[in-house]
């Protein structure tokens, strides 16, 4: 009994003599993190890419992408990766990081978007060839609609902030965003280079003839400000949802004009 006291005194003096964390000066948090290292800067990098393409084995692709930042993308880049950017104006901007822009991402079967609309946008028609895609709101809200394959219906969603809609590879989709506010989504492909071919867009480079038979025109995203141009482009339903998002919002229709003048100019 004797001993076990003396123990128990002699744990407790142990325990009071050493410093409690209120009386320690708090460490920079900074301090235990890694360090800040420039990131993704061989983006582009035309020789690497092509080494990580023939290399068949995962653990060799990691001893050539040695750099800490290569595994790193930043969305919010001011100058992004040459070709990953879409700012044309045209009602919303998008980034991608794809296996060109970030090597990284070669042999995983994944690659990300991060796009923008701006109030009353609309980004169109368009598939995706080679990815699913997993699309999940994260300012604002946003309308869906898409069409997996002949014979199957229409599904139309309206989505609020962090709910994800999928859009089943090849499938017809586009989006609408409904208020006056900027909205921003995340899409997420299942391949590194997922592609997009803008359904009534592609069909502008052929004969008018053809261009008739289509289901509209445009391209990847435009002002809704220029309704008028592209009305007869467009679903019924989608132009009077644009309408009204124009009168909510107090934005002036811009007047209308030759539709190829609003078109992204090829490279």
């Amino acid at each position: 009994m004797y001993s076990s006291t003396l123990a128990l005194l002699a744990g407790a003096a142990l325990v009071s003599a050493v410093p409690t964390a209120k009386n320690e000066p708090r460490a920079e948090i900074d301090s235990f993190l890694p360090a800040i290292v420039p990131v993704n800067t061989r983006a582009n990098d035309a020789d690497l890419i092509a080494k990580l393409i023939t290399t068949p084995r995962q653990v060799d692709r990691a001893k050539l992408l040695n750099e800490p930042g290569d595994y790193v993308f930043d969305f919010a880049d001011t100058e992004p990766p040459e070709g990953s950017a879409q700012e044309d104006g045209f009602g919303g901007a998008s980034v991608a990081a794809n296996s060109k822009s970030m090597p990284a991402l070669i042999g995983t079967g994944s690659s990300m978007t991060v796009a923008f609309l701006g109030p009353c946008g609309m980004n169109t028609a368009h598939v995706h060839p080679r990815a699913t895609e997993l699309n999940i709101i994260v300012k604002g809200r946003l309308v869906t609609n898409f069409i997996i394959e002949n014979g199957l219906p229409l599904i139309a969603n309206t989505m609020d902030t962090f709910q994800m809609s999928v859009f089943p590879q090849g499938a017809i989709h586009q989006e609408f965003n409904p208020d006056c506010e900027e909205a921003v989504f995340v899409a997420s492909f299942n391949n590194e280079d997922p592609g997009v071919s803008e359904i009534a867009h592609n069909f502008f480079d052929l004969s008018n003839d053809v261009l008739k038979a289509t289901l509209g025109g445009g391209p990847l995203t435009f002002n809704g400000a220029d309704i008028d141009t592209f009305r007869s482009q467009i679903p019924d339903n989608i132009a009077l949802g644009i309408d009204a998002c124009l009168d909510k919002c107090g934005i002036q229709r811009n007047a209308k004009r030759d539709i190829h003048e609003l078109l992204p100019k090829r490279k």
